[in-house]
């Protein structure tokens, strides 16, 4: 017999977090599935207060952490420090057709606990992208309606941040910024001074500078990836979370990984969702009149393609578009350049700010044609060299220690966000040749970068670094260290929204055209990708899809 509730919310990550939240407090009793472990706020955070010496290999991985992780140890986030948040590659295993490095956690939060938490609202040149370019479809909304909806996700949610006054980057309901420090202050008064259009900004950071909400404000140790004990990073556990489990309406169940959304094809709707329990294997049933799909991009793509058939379709459920899977994007990064700055040897960073600062998106804008679609903004900022500069000098005795004790030289990095383009044919299907831990068919993922953007990388080195030179930085190089699909976190599309559904696989409220009861908000949704950091994106689209589903449960309408 299955358990009912009123809505069901699939992951618990920053879009299944606010799906919860929002249908608890409208009064719908809702059970939230997540297919790893809970993880308890503050009291789970084990390695949260720990020095780098007491981890036994200083952060570093090991060999058998190299061999279980073959994916996650290609880059920075999997280490020492937090590895039980990042999944077991043996386990869950996928098929790179092209190179896609794909990091996922499997916990209750997901990675609203590891995100890099820059928050960034998208204007009308992000909205009107794809139709100005006569690139894939026309996105079904536009930053009027969904501007309510920042405003309401940025108040609770808290987010620091500048009034800065720039169209491509609109401003919000922001606590007070964090500072730049003086170099980032020297070179952003350069910039502005030289460049008409172009601005360095502090970053726009789900980081508290003030109590708020109960919530510690941010206490400068940049550990934020281990878990914050003083709430002071929005996350699942911090924010949302908590607001749900307040009302009584919520049931959370861990280990839950849902297989199927099981479909009525006589009444034309989800009637629940088909479970199996991680630890058991046991397959349970949870019916609901409202389906809530928010397990990440990728998850819940292969969620969909595993689904029941419908209407004889072989390409998963709600896909008589034919588009499910299709357009997958990601960000493009890991290229730009550095200097060093001369000057400020009296000046020292205070603290570890866990920011940094941001030059929004300039190119392709405001009369500028390049010989690209879309743009980019930078990441970066400036620090003074700490003790690893001497280490390769092999030195020894009192002179080193001396010398360690007083910092280096000033540098100042500025690193490139690129859009990517939606293409049809970056796409993911199930790979039925082979099966996960739980007997799962896997991901096939066929996805790389195309002309379009690797002339935008051309312009994110050469920008970098003159702007840099401009602003009186000194042995300005540029780098660019490759990028692959995947790499920033940022993975998008695969479901993407649109008015007509014989191109699109869900309407402008993030509901299926082929079945009204089941909405997704995660990534999977987005129509384009502009170039700045997508979370705030999924929160405020969530927090809207789930006032008009309430709304529509209401009116007997779904």
């Amino acid at each position: 017999m299955a358990e009912k509730y009123d809505a069901i919310v699939v992951g618990s990550g920053i879009a299944g977090g606010w799906a919860a939240k929002e249908l608890t407090e409208k009064g719908l009793k809702t059970i939230m599935l997540e297919r790893g472990k809970d993880v308890k706020h503050v009291t789970d955070y084990d390695t949260a207060t720990k020095k780098t010496w007491e981890f036994p290999h200083r952060g570093r991985l090991t060999n058998e952490m190299k061999a279980t992780h073959p994916v996650q140890k290609r880059d920075y986030p999997y280490n020492e420090f937090k590895p039980d948040w990042w999944v077991n590659d043996l386990e869950c295993p996928y098929t790179e057709v092209k190179r896609f490095d794909w990091y996922r956690g499997f916990h209750v939060g997901g990675k609203s606990l590891m995100w890099g938490r820059q928050s960034y609202r998208w204007s009308d040149f992000d909205f009107e992208a794809n139709a100005r370019d006569g690139i894939a479809i026309d996105w079904p909304i536009r930053y009027a309606d969904i501007a309510p909806w920042y405003d309401y996700v940025e108040t609770f949610a808290g987010i620091s941040g500048s009034l800065d006054g720039l169209p491509q980057l609109p401003d919000g309901k922001f606590l007070p910024p964090m500072e730049m420090n003086v170099v980032e202050k020297d070179v952003a008064a350069r910039i502005k001074a030289k460049y008409e259009n172009r601005r360095m900004i502090i970053g726009r950071v789900a980081n508290l500078t003030v109590p708020y909400n109960g919530r510690a404000s941010c206490q400068f140790r940049n550990l934020c990836s281990r878990g914050c004990p003083f709430g002071a990073y929005f996350s699942t556990q911090s924010s949302t979370l908590p607001a749900a489990v307040a009302t009584g309406n919520l049931t959370l169940r861990p280990f839950s990984i849902v297989n199927q959304i099981l479909y009525d094809k006589d009444k034309k709707r989800a009637k629940g969702v088909l479970v199996i329990d991680a630890e058991t294997m046991q397959t349970i049933e949870y019916e609901a009149k409202i389906i809530f799909v928010c397990g990440s991009t990728l998850g819940s793509t292969q969620l969909m393609l595993n689904s029941i058939e419908m209407g004889g379709l072989p390409d998963g459920l709600g896909n008589s578009s034919g588009q499910l899977g299709h357009n997958l994007m990601d960000h493009h990064f890991r290229c730009g350049a550095s200097g060093i700055v001369e000057g400020h040897e009296d000046k020292i960073p205070y603290g570890r700010r866990a920011n940094g600062i941001y030059v929004p998106r300039y190119r392709n804008l405001f009369g500028d044609k390049r010989d690209y679609l879309r743009g980019f903004g930078y990441q970066g900022g400036a620090n003074r060299e700490g003790w690893q500069r001497e280490v390769a000098e092999l030195s020894i005795g009192s002179d080193l220690k001396e010398a360690l004790c007083e910092p280096g030289q000033w540098s100042i990095g500025m690193g490139g966000f690129g859009e990517t383009l939606p293409y049809f044919e970056n796409k993911v299907t199930l790979d039925k040749t082979k099966k996960d831990k739980w007997g799962q068919y896997v991901l096939a993922i066929d996805c790389e970068l195309k002309d379009n953007e690797n002339k935008m990388r051309k312009d994110m080195m050469a920008d970098a670094a003159e702007m840099l030179e401009a602003s009186g930085v000194k042995n300005v190089e540029t780098f660019d260290r490759g990028s692959f699909p995947g790499m920033a976190i940022h993975e998008m599309g695969t479901m993407r929204m649109g008015n007509d559904p014989k191109n699109s696989v869900l309407n402008r409220w993030n509901q299926m055209h082929d079945i009204s009861n089941v909405f997704v908000t995660d990534g999977a949704c987005m129509t384009s990708i502009a170039c700045v950091n997508p979370s705030l994106t999924f929160m405020a689209l969530t927090a809207r899809a789930a006032d008009y589903a309430v709304k529509e449960l209401k009116k007997g309408n779904l």
